[in-house]
């Protein structure tokens, strides 16, 4: 298993993480191609070499032009900066769930901004969809997010570990004025995740909301270096050169752990993390279902169970790449208020798919296709149905025979036949 530890006792932010792994080799045009998968417009990407107190590092420098000034814009910390939006939380994860990215890069990048969205809501006391998101929802936060999760992909990084983690004291500004360091969202990252926290005797931001939201959304555990046989090491620099210590991320990339399991032939490990709860309602179990999708679970659901004493009860279960194993589980601790998470890692044969739009009497219809089978978006058909008034079984076999009749023109007419008029 490849796994990266990084070195965060100078702190991070999302920019260093991005170049430290760059700077450990991920592959820079990979990253930059990836990152242009989100469709956004106005920024610059580039890579320089520098140096932070005699230590040679990588700067990745993301420089952002004015958005569009109709957009409400976040006053800003510096003085001549580009204006940026505010972007709902909301906004940001269907950016990504629309973007062209690999899977895990973006069910990694969905799994850090529902973390900032969680604890950004429970600090303005809002629904974490509809909380405003300033810095971190900017174009060059969203850029450091999806290039950290585009270069452990490039790497083939299947499990990440982080150091203990720097933060500094005093007051910063932000969008809303003078905050303290670390900034709210920040600590409470931190503390949601119990990543353990140093201390630092400066006013920089060391680790920002961006860097802190990377680190515990995506990290499987905080301490020491690993045990693995490493193969690269890199450094990614920091904006500030303070003289009194090197302002760099590092990143240790290594193989660690076992081989698959005999008989796994070619499935791809995924991680079940699962929940017994007996005190819970079934419109907090429904939440957490749909709070588990939102973050990049394959798939969640409830079991019925009885447990102890006769105890009436459900477990909850989520499928997930490891990638988000972490954030998985944190996500079921906080939702369920159960006091532990068990997690076993199985093998997964998804069938391929095609997903392909017909269209029945002017209205649009989703379809899955997958060998042997078509299957019918059940909301889309429904949406249908009352539109037009017709039984939902109608508009699902009128979507069916649209696709086969679309596949083989020879089966229109009996697909018409089938399906009326």
């Amino acid at each position: 298993m490849r796994t990266v530890w990084f070195n965060c006792q100078a702190g991070v932010a999302g920019d260093m993480a991005m170049a430290a792994l760059i700077d450990a080799g991920a592959d820079g045009d990979a990253v930059a191609q990836c990152v242009a998968g989100l469709g956004l417009d106005g920024y610059a990407l580039a890579f320089e070499r520098v140096q932070r107190c005699g230590v040679g590092a990588t700067w990745a420098n993301v420089v952002v032009h004015d958005e569009h000034p109709a957009r409400h814009v976040a006053p800003q910390a510096e003085p001549g900066a580009p204006h940026q939006p505010h972007r709902p939380a909301r906004e940001v994860i269907e950016l990504l769930a629309a973007a062209d990215l690999p899977d895990r890069v973006r069910s990694r990048a969905v799994a850090v901004y529902a973390a900032l969205a969680a604890v950004e809501g429970r600090i303005h006391d809002v629904d974490p969809g509809d909380v405003e998101l300033h810095e971190v929802g900017a174009v060059d936060s969203i850029i450091d997010v999806v290039g950290v999760c585009a270069a452990l992909e490039s790497l083939g990084v299947d499990d990440v570990r982080c150091s203990p983690i720097a933060v500094g004291t005093g007051t910063i500004r932000a969008a809303h004025g003078a905050m303290p360091n670390p900034a709210p969202a920040t600590i409470a990252l931190l503390s949601d995740a119990g990543a353990p926290i140093l201390g630092l005797d400066t006013e920089l931001e060391v680790t920002t909301p961006t860097g802190a939201a990377l680190m515990t959304a995506i990290a499987s555990g905080f301490g020491p270096l690993p045990a693995m046989e490493a193969i690269a090491v890199g450094y990614g620099a920091g904006t500030a050169d303070p003289a009194d210590r090197a302002n760099v991320v590092q990143a240790v990339v290594g193989a660690t752990g076992a081989p698959p399991a005999a008989g796994a032939g070619d499935g791809a490990a995924v991680v079940l993390v699962e929940v017994n709860v007996d005190d819970v309602t079934g419109e907090v179990l429904a939440h957490t279902v749909g709070r588990l999708l939102d973050v990049g679970a394959h798939d969640a659901w409830v079991t019925p169970i009885v447990m102890k004493k006769g105890r009436p009860a459900a477990i909850v279960s989520a499928l997930c790449d490891p990638a988000i194993a972490p954030a998985v589980r944190r996500l079921l601790l906080r939702e369920t208020g159960s006091l532990g998470v068990r997690a076993t890692t199985v093998h997964r044969w998804p069938q391929r798919r095609e997903m392909r739009s017909v269209d029945v009497n002017g209205h649009t219809i989703g379809v899955k296709l997958s060998e042997g089978r078509v299957k019918v978006e059940f909301d889309d058909a429904a949406a249908a149905a009352a539109e037009l008034a017709i039984p939902v079984r109608t508009v699902i076999e009128m979507a069916i025979g649209a696709v086969h009749a679309e596949d083989d023109p020879a089966e229109t007419e009996s697909a018409r036949r089938r399906t009326g008029p």
